[in-house]
């Protein structure tokens, strides 16, 4: 009996693998996609996304508009292609600013500790003891609206995290056996630091990243839904969800199409971006 239950639980285990590793592909073709059509969006026979047709407003799909219009005449699907541009760009570039800076003062932080620890946990610890959203709403009215400010504002807010999983990283791995072998044989600092300590922080801070990208994704969505993202008429996924909430009695696809595909968006980073974490964690590892 023990014989069979045994069996039973590695078949399923089998399958629950097949099954995961099936939607980790089809989570990581569908990134691919998404970001090629936002690469190569100018070489798409698709119309520009800010012509307007007021005699065509609301359209259903057909030949010539895919998806439809949307309530100013604009061709939806170019309007997605566009808007997925936009909406990576700050959703990549933005935690990559977090994953350089913060990484760079997290790793600091956890090897040299002492006061220079103490001041930046403190101020890692002020910035994410202030809620996110309200400071990029305070700080994007103040600035103004534009696809830098919007990156850089964001990409501020993502440096306590990054530096919180820099840093305890390396207070982990600065205890190990080859980190104290290389102290043994005279290696710098600099030289424990980038040979020692930083391939091996790398890799859990790339999957820290994914998972930020798609966070990153929704905030900037979400600051475009309340008006104070991209400035129109460059299209995002946020600013289409916003412009489609008069229409949503009338022709709902307005708002479930882009709010479908960042959806799909974030959830394929999230998985791809959790895989990637297990795969670097060694207490997943363990049997």
């Amino acid at each position: 009996m023990v014989t069979i239950d045994a069996g039973i639980d590695d078949t399923v285990t089998e399958r629950l693998q097949r099954r995961s590793g099936t939607l980790l592909w089809l989570s990581a073709a569908w990134i691919v996609l998404v970001v090629a059509a936002a690469l190569l969006a100018d070489l798409l026979p698709l119309p520009s996304p800010t012509d307007m047709d007021m005699l065509g407003r609301r359209m259903p799909p057909d030949a010539t508009h895919w998806l439809g219009t949307d309530g100013l005449g604009r061709d939806m699907l170019s309007r997605i292609v566009f808007g997925a541009r936009t909406s990576l760009t700050v959703g990549v570039v933005s935690p990559l600013v977090g994953l350089v800076l913060g990484g760079a003062l997290g790793m600091l932080a956890g090897y040299f500790r002492g006061r220079f620890e103490g001041f930046v946990v403190g101020i890692m610890d002020a910035l994410l003891a202030f809620p996110p959203l309200v400071l990029a709403l305070a700080i994007t009215a103040y600035v103004g609206q534009s696809v830098f400010n919007l990156t850089m504002v964001i990409g501020f807010l993502s440096i306590p995290p990054f530096a919180r999983v820099a840093r305890a990283m390396t207070l982990s791995l600065s205890r190990r056996e080859f980190v104290t072998a290389a102290r043994a044989l005279g290696a710098t600092h600099a030289r424990i630091l980038s040979r020692e300590l930083f391939p091996n922080v790398l890799l859990p801070l790339v999957a820290f990243f994914l998972l930020a990208v798609a966070v990153t994704i929704v905030v900037e969505g979400a600051l475009s839904l309340l008006g104070l993202g991209v400035p129109p008429p460059q299209p995002s996924w946020g600013s289409m969800i916003g412009e489609a909430r008069d229409s949503l009695d009338i022709a709902p696809r307005l708002a479930f199409l882009p709010a479908g595909v960042m959806f799909m968006t974030v959830l394929s980073f999230n998985l791809v971006g959790d895989a990637l974490r297990v795969i670097t964690d060694p207490r997943q590892a363990a049997p």
